[in-house]
């Protein structure tokens, strides 16, 4: 094998790696977005602030002398209290006012909350604090973060949780319920108002998981910083197939794996028109995502 060939391969598997770091930070904000739109068909375009107020959450608590173990529950919770909160106060009376009023607001919502946040934490960049000492390992060739490592394996441990809830727990069985028929759910004695509820929690608490690791993992947090991750873990969901937990993990690992590979061997540049190439790619060629099914839907 010549040298030529061996650095391409050398540099394949280093953009792959980081790309599976990045790609797990959209799985984890992806999840919030299939999980409600699973529940009641909405595409919540606040998540990515439920991304931003946990990544802020996680600077306070940090910067208190607070350890990473303790901080990143806190802020998961902070997250997902906020998005209860969203849900009870401006999602839940317009949930029978249509689709198009439901997106609406939803815009609305995320804009409301970045520029609150903008006066109440200012819009310049803030240093997020060090909570772990940041090593760097070698496996052969490659390299590989201590930071790194911690994000893929949270968000594996997340993941599983996840999975846990959903499957082999009551609550979890009340989703799976509600998802599939919200009606007849309330027929059998489902409180589906507060299964949506605990839905926004669970899908918002991953997402403020994804912005401590990202606070630690770019060293900054801003108040917009929610705008463009949340809108390519929107494409992620879009692409595994919207409203199935699997296609959110798929298709925010793909998506963080196409960006890293664009920035190595293309144009950096390019990195954040790819994820929305993507999804017109998806849109065009399989609507239902990777692993979604074409359903018929009466509109």
């Amino acid at each position: 094998m010549s040298d030529q060939v061996a650095y391409f391969f050398q540099d394949l598997g280093q953009y792959l790696i980081n790309g599976i770091a990045q790609g797990s930070i959209y799985a984890l904000v992806a999840l919030g977005y299939t999980m409600v739109y699973g529940i009641i068909r909405l595409i919540n375009f606040a998540h990515g602030e439920f991304y931003m107020v946990g990544a802020f959450v996680g600077l306070f608590l940090i910067q208190a002398h607070l350890p990473f173990i303790i901080a990143l529950p806190c802020a998961m919770l902070g997250s997902g209290l906020l998005a209860v909160t969203v849900e009870r106060l401006v999602y839940r009376p317009i949930r029978k006012a249509g689709k198009i009023q439901a997106l609406i607001t939803a815009l609305g919502v995320s804009l409301l909350l970045q520029y609150l946040g903008q006066n109440l934490l200012g819009a310049d960049p803030r240093p997020f604090p060090d909570a772990l000492e940041n090593k760097t390992y070698m496996m052969g060739p490659l390299m590989i973060s201590k930071i790194q490592l911690i994000i893929i394996v949270t968000t594996v441990i997340l993941m599983g949780a996840l999975r846990y809830l959903v499957m082999y727990t009551k609550i979890g069985k009340a989703m799976r319920a509600t998802s599939y028929n919200l009606e007849a759910a309330e027929l059998m004695g489902i409180d589906t108002n507060k299964i949506i509820s605990f839905t926004f929690f669970v899908g918002a608490a991953l997402a403020g998981a994804a912005g401590v690791l990202v606070g630690m993992y770019y060293n900054t947090v801003e108040p917009m910083m929610g705008m463009i991750p949340g809108l390519k873990a929107f494409v992620a969901a879009v692409l595994g197939g919207i409203g199935v937990i699997p296609g959110a993990v798929l298709g925010g690992l793909v998506l963080g794996v196409a960006e890293n590979l664009v920035i190595g061997f293309w144009v950096s540049t390019y990195r954040d028109a790819i994820a929305f190439a993507i999804l017109i790619i998806i849109l065009l060629i399989r609507p239902a995502g990777l692993l979604g099914r074409n359903t018929r839907e009466k509109v």
